[in-house]
C-alpha cells in the first residue's frame, strides 16, 4: 500500500469575490508533496503562492477541490487541532511581545497539555537546535533580540510541539543577506535531521534553488511548472517559468564575468 503524500492539492481553487478582474486567486491546482520533501513555491506577487500555503492549515478554505494532509481532507478536520500539529513560520515572525523567548516557544506545547518540566526541557532543546544559547536567551523578550534572533525563535516555536509538516511564508525575506543565508542553511539542516516536510513560499528563486528539493512555479493562480531546481533551470518549458527559473543562471554568469572566471 502506497503511503499518502504529506500534503496534496486536488483541483484546489480559491476565489475572493470573483478575484481581480474575475480571475480566481487559485485556479484548479493539483500537487503532491511527499513525506520529508522540501518544496519551494515561487512566482510573482499575486500568483497565488500564499493562498496555496494557507489552504494547508485552513487559514483559508478552498472554493473548490480538496486539500489533504497525510490523506485526511482538511475540510473535515478541526481547524485548531490541525494548526497545532503543523508548524508555521512567516516573515512577520509574530512573537508575543509580552512573553519571554521561553514562553513564546512553549505556547503550543502548553495549549496541548504538556507539563511545565517537559515544556522547559523542550524550550532548551529547541534553542540549541536553532543555535541560541538557552541560558542567555530563554528569559529575554522579543524587543531584546535582533531580527535574525527573533526569526530563529520563530522557527523554534514552530517546531515546539514536534510537527511533521512546517509551512514557511517568506520566512527570511526581511533579514540581511548574511543572516538570511545562515538561517536558511541552518533550517535546511534541521529539516533533514528532523525528517520534516517543508513547504516554503519565497520570492527569491536563488534561495529556492539552493534550499529546496523541488520547486513549484505559480503564475496567475495556476501551477505552471514543477521539478527539481536542476530540471527547471535547464528546460525551456512555459514562458513564465522559463523566465523566472533562468534568474539563478543569469546571476551566476554575471558573477563569473565580474570575477573574471567566465
Amino acid at each position: 500500500m502506497n503511503q499518502a503524500p504529506a500534503i496534496s492539492f486536488e483541483g484546489a481553487a480559491k476565489s475572493y469575490g470573483g478575484g481581480a478582474g474575475g480571475r480566481p486567486a487559485l485556479d484548479r491546482v493539483s500537487l503532491e508533496i511527499p513525506e520529508r520533501a522540501f518544496v519551494a513555491v515561487v512566482g510573482p506577487s499575486g500568483s497565488g503562492k500564499t493562498t496555496l500555503l494557507r489552504l494547508v492549515n485552513r487559514l483559508t478554505d478552498p472554493s473548490a477541490g480538496v486539500v489533504r494532509v497525510a490523506g485526511e481532507d482538511v475540510g473535515t478536520a478541526d481547524a485548531v487541532a490541525l494548526r497545532r500539529r503543523i508548524g508555521y513560520v512567516f516573515q512577520g515572525i509574530g512573537l508575543f511581545p509580552h512573553m519571554t523567548v521561553g514562553e513564546n516557544i512553549g505556547v503550543t506545547p502548553r495549549l496541548v497539555g504538556w507539563d511545565a518540566a517537559r515544556i522547559a526541557a523542550r524550550v532548551d532543546e529547541l534553542l540549541g537546535l536553532v543555535r541560541l544559547d538557552a541560558g542567555a536567551y530563554r528569559d529575554r523578550f522579543p524587543h531584546q533580540l535582533s531580527g535574525g534572533e527573533r526569526q530563529r525563535v520563530g522557527v523554534a516555536r514552530a517546531l515546539a510541539a514536534g510537527p511533521r509538516i512546517v509551512l514557511m511564508d517568506e520566512p527570511f525575506g526581511a533579514l540581511d543577506p548574511l543572516t538570511r543565508d545562515a538561517l536558511g542553511r541552518d533550517y535546511r539542516q534541521l529539516h533533514d535531521e528532523l525528517g520534516l516536510t517543508t513547504m516554503m513560499i519565497t520570492h527569491d528563486v536563488v534561495e529556492a534553488a539552493l534550499l529546496a528539493d523541488r520547486i513549484v512555479v505559480m503564475a496567475e493562480g495556476r501551477l505552471v511548472a514543477e521539478g527539481t531546481p536542476q530540471e527547471l533551470m535547464r528546460q525551456d518549458g512555459d514562458g513564465d517559468a522559463r523566465d523566472l527559473m533562468q534568474t539563478p543562471r543569469r546571476q551566476a554568469e554575471r558573477l563569473r564575468a565580474l570575477l573574471g572566471t567566465a
